[in-house]
């Protein structure tokens, strides 16, 4: 390297000679270029289980059997845990009885409903003969037949209502046995057999759903320009070093938070193999799209000292230097931001040793 730095500073005198002799130094140019440029950014993210729930009991019983531990792995609709409630069974049985003492009182309304229907009907028929009975006893007999079927309807209702009590006692009854509610991991077991549980005494455990993942990212309000429904986000974990993931754009609430001026995008992974896990910090590689194309010269164009940052430009045959910003590389070519124009033309090969207003001529 310093050989070379030797080399080139003798190149440039020689050149500088060459240059004061015919009045103008030869160079190899370049011209800026512009293009739009896709930009990545770093954004870290958080993992978080696509499904969590804590499992509660509905209702106060003692937990008889467990099925499950930290890790176990379940299905829809599995058992989770059982309970035991022996004052329920009590609850259910005095309903059952009531429905019994409800059914009978109906039968013997029923029964006396027939014989005042019975009475009413001799007595109707007798009323055809002029001066059998006398008119009153035909209107008494009609509405004991309308009380006694009063008193069947209402001993039917008492049945109906016990019925419907026992249906109710038996599916809070069911509540007794947790299952689980979709296919995911128990991760924490917090209660075990022989504990009173409800829904008082908190959770029994918790369960998650880890075959698919969430990832949550905070992206600043400059980079939402790259957001789009499906598209694919590389990104990495340190739990895997060299190895990149894949994660699609799921879901974005379309607002920015005032506080941070960021919007929190969700994407989905799919985790089949179960490598992942929540509470890991993954770092994303978000596009960003810029909406004008930018300004790209060659990477050797760009003079860096300890001062500042410049290109050489030719105008009007003679050198002119021109601050600018490196920004990303793009191909062969860097983005540079400063006073320049597409189709200006630079020294490709820039360095401080080419003074301001030296005569150039394009090779």
């Amino acid at each position: 390297m310093i050989r070379k730095a030797v080399f080139m500073k003798i190149l440039l005198l020689v050149s500088s000679l060459v240059a004061s002799l015919n009045g103008q130094m030869t160079v190899e140019v370049a011209k800026v270029v512009a293009q739009p440029v896709d930009k990545v950014r770093k954004l870290p993210g958080e993992i978080t289980p696509y499904q969590s729930v804590e499992l509660t009991a509905r209702v106060p019983g003692y937990i008889e059997e467990m099925r499950v531990d930290v890790g176990s792995v379940v299905k829809k609709g599995d058992l989770i845990a059982r309970l035991s409630a022996p004052e329920m069974d009590a609850q259910i049985a005095e309903a059952k009885a009531r429905i019994g003492t409800s059914e009978a009182q109906r039968a013997e309304a029923e029964a006396k409903l027939l014989g005042t229907q019975a009475t009413y009907d001799r007595l109707k028929t007798a009323s055809a003969t002029p001066g059998a009975i006398a008119g009153n006893e035909l209107v008494l007999a009609e509405k004991a037949v309308e009380a006694a079927r009063s008193l069947v309807r209402s001993f039917e209702r008492s049945v109906e209502a016990g019925k419907s009590s026992v249906r109710a006692l038996e599916d809070v009854k069911g509540y007794l046995e947790l299952k689980a509610p979709f296919e995911g991991v128990i991760t924490e077991r917090y209660l075990h057999p022989g504990a009173l549980a409800g829904p008082q005494s908190g959770p029994l455990v918790k369960l998650q759903q880890l075959g698919r993942l969430r990832l949550i990212a905070a992206v600043p309000e400059a980079d939402l320009g790259g957001i789009a429904y499906g598209v694919r986000i590389p990104f990495t974990v340190p739990a895997f070093p060299g190895e990149t993931f894949g994660a699609m754009i799921a879901r974005v609430p379309r607002v920015v938070d005032p506080k941070t001026r960021t919007m929190p995008i969700e994407l989905e992974f799919a985790n089949a193999g179960g490598r992942l896990a929540p509470g890991m910090y993954p770092e994303l590689q978000w596009p960003v799209r810029k909406g004008r194309p930018s300004l790209l010269v060659p990477p050797t164009a760009i003079v860096t000292t300890t001062e500042r940052s410049f290109v050489i430009r030719i105008t009007n045959g003679k050198a002119a230097y021109v601050n600018v910003k490196r920004g990303a590389a793009s191909g062969e070519l860097v983005e540079v931001q400063g006073a320049l124009s597409e189709g200006d033309v630079v020294v490709k090969r820039g360095t401080d040793e080419l003074r301001e207003g030296t005569a150039l001529r394009a090779k």
